[in-house]
C-alpha cells in the first residue's frame, strides 16, 4: 500500500519548484463505516473537492479506507518512517482528504515530523483548537481552515489560515497569496504573510 501519493496538484507543484511534494489522505468526512474523519467539518462539506472526482473512484477509494485504518494502528509511525525513507520526500502534505480526527492520531503526525527532521510537514485542518492546543515542531506548519465548525477561534491576525475566493482578483485585492497554482505557497516557508488564497473549485 503506498502511505504517500501525489494527487494532480502536488504533482504540478513538484514541477514547478523542484520538489519532491507527496500527500497523505484518509476518508473525506466520513469513512466507509460511518466515522467522522474531518469531525470539525462545517459548510466546507457542501463543496469538499475530496469527496468528488478521482478521490472516489472504485481504485481509489479503497485506498484511502486502508490508510484510515492503519492510522488507527500502533504501527502507523513505524510505517510512515518507512515510507518517508523509501520515497524522500522534502514536503508531506498531511490530508489532501480528511482531518485530524483524534488527539492522539495528531500525536502520530508529531512523532513522525520529530523523526524526520529534514522534511517539512504541512496540513489545512478545521480541528482548529486541537491544533491549538500542541507544540508542533518547527518543521510542521498547519493552515486553518475558514469554513469549518470552529472557524471562531481563528484569529487571523495571527493565525495562518485560509479564504475562498471567486476570483483570483478578488484575492489579489484582498492581499491573499494564491495557493491554487503552487500548493506550496500556503505554508510559512514559502508564504510570509498569514494568508493562504483559494479560488473556489
Amino acid at each position: 500500500m503506498n502511505l504517500l501519493t501525489q494527487n494532480s496538484k502536488l504533482k504540478k507543484t513538484s514541477k514547478l519548484t523542484g520538489l519532491q511534494v507527496f500527500n497523505f489522505g484518509i476518508p473525506a468526512y466520513k469513512s466507509a463505516s460511518g466515522k467522522l474523519t474531518c469531525p470539525f467539518a462545517g459548510e466546507c462539506v457542501k463543496f469538499c473537492y475530496a469527496q468528488k472526482g478521482a478521490y472516489i473512484w472504485g481504485n481509489v477509494k479503497p485506498a484511502f479506507e486502508k490508510r484510515y485504518e492503519l492510522t488507527k494502528t500502533d504501527d502507523f509511525v513505524n510505517k510512515m518512517n518507512e515510507e518517508i525513507a523509501k520515497k524522500k520526500p522534502d514536503y508531506v502534505r498531511v490530508h489532501d482528504s480528511g482531518d485530524y480526527y483524534s488527539k492522539a492520531y495528531l500525536d502520530k503526525w508529531i512523532e513522525i515530523a520529530i523523526h524526520n527532521p529534514h522534511v517539512r510537514f504541512y496540513s489545512y485542518t478545521n480541528s482548529v483548537e486541537m491544533l491549538k492546543s500542541v507544540e508542533l515542531p518547527d518543521n510542521y506548519d498547519v493552515i486553518f481552515s475558514d469554513s469549518g465548525k470552529q472557524k471562531n477561534k481563528i484569529n487571523t491576525k495571527v493565525d495562518r489560515h485560509t479564504r475562498i475566493f471567486a476570483t483570483l482578483a478578488d484575492m489579489t485585492l484582498a492581499g491573499y497569496v494564491n495557493a491554487m497554482e503552487t500548493d506550496l505557497n500556503a505554508t510559512k516557508w514559502f508564504n510570509k504573510t498569514n494568508k493562504v488564497g483559494l479560488i473556489f473549485h
